[in-house]
């Protein structure tokens, strides 16, 4: 099982906050270090210093780590152009060496939206936006070098673009899609993602999420065009300790009102996480992303590393319930 960490700056850190987490999450062997792309905090805390960019954070990662790979969950639709986005992964990519991964989804957070000026259609029109920053994205990584791209939508027109730079990664770093959506979400995953995730559920919500998505594969044929389905991963909240007691003083920021919907954490011992893992492993995840509340908290990182890595490297996931 590929074990990342997954972080929340919005909460409260800044740029050497978040390296010295990702260059520790490097050297205790997670796979990758991926970030939230939010411009505030959720709760009454005002997350000081304040918000830091996803991909301007990112880009400066890739030039001071090696091996861990690099990337969102995930970056709002709503945030960016596509284009502009699709040169922004793409230099990460080629900075990093090739391990630059987008997470995208479609933006849910008005507050954000409505602090810092950027327009928030209603969730319709947000998620028809999603569909053709995917199209346009792919779309100018996989254009050949010396051929244009040109792509007309209800939202966005791109004529002639030189889809430049390219991405080391082949034929674009790994785009992960992810949420509970009963519909559309699936859809975009079986046509799109190379992973799909969902978020910080129980494990009978997740199967449920994972075989929408297996069944949006069939009904597109995702098999005929000869890719495989997607990389099937879970968040999961987590407050570990060596007791209780640090376990529950770890947990406290989970019990703080927010805007956040509910979720299902694992607070308690290294080896209450490795049970969970391996129920996740057994409904076919093959990849955890692990949310760490408190980027300062260097300790919880290691206790991880230790106690919690060296028992679920060898374990394989079951094939998805059907």
């Amino acid at each position: 099982m590929r074990i990342c960490v997954f972080t929340e700056p919005h909460r409260g850190a800044d740029y050497d906050d978040q390296l010295r987490f990702a260059r520790l999450a490097e050297a205790g062997g997670f796979e990758g270090f991926l970030r939230a792309d939010h411009y505030r905090a959720m709760s009454a805390d005002p997350g000081l210093p304040g918000p830091t960019d996803a991909w301007l954070t990112l880009a400066a990662l890739a030039r001071e780590t090696s091996r861990i790979r690099l990337g969102t969950l995930v970056t709002s639709a709503t945030f960016r152009l596509p284009g502009p986005l699709a040169v922004m992964v793409a230099q990460v990519d080629r900075m990093s060496g090739g391990r630059a991964e987008l997470g995208i989804g479609a933006g849910w957070y008005e507050r954000e939206h409505t602090a810092y000026g950027i327009p928030f259609p209603a969730v319709g029109e947000r998620f028809d936006r999603l569909e053709e920053q995917l199209a346009v994205i792919t779309g100018l990584w996989r254009t050949p070098v010396g051929e244009g791209f040109t792509h007309r939508g209800d939202h966005y027109r791109l004529v002639d673009a030189p889809a430049l730079p390219k991405p080391v990664q082949v034929p674009g770093p790994p785009i992960i899609v992810g949420g509970s959506g009963p519909r559309r979400t699936p859809e975009l995953a079986a046509r799109y993602a190379d992973e799909f995730n969902m978020p910080f559920k129980s494990v009978a919500e997740t199967a449920r999420a994972y075989r929408r998505v297996a069944e949006a594969c069939e009904r597109t044929g995702r098999a005929d065009t000869g890719r495989p389905p997607p990389v099937l991963s879970a968040g999961v909240v987590v407050a570990i300790g060596r007791t209780d007691a640090e376990a529950r003083e770890r947990a406290a920021p989970l019990h703080v009102k927010s805007a956040l919907p509910p979720e299902d954490p694992v607070i308690g011992s290294p080896a209450r996480l490795v049970d969970r893992l391996g129920e996740f492993a057994a409904i076919g995840a093959s990849r955890i992303h692990l949310r760490l509340t408190d980027l300062t908290d260097l300790d919880h990182l290691e206790l991880l590393a230790s106690e919690v890595l060296p028992q679920v490297e060898d374990v394989e996931p079951s094939a998805p319930l059907a």
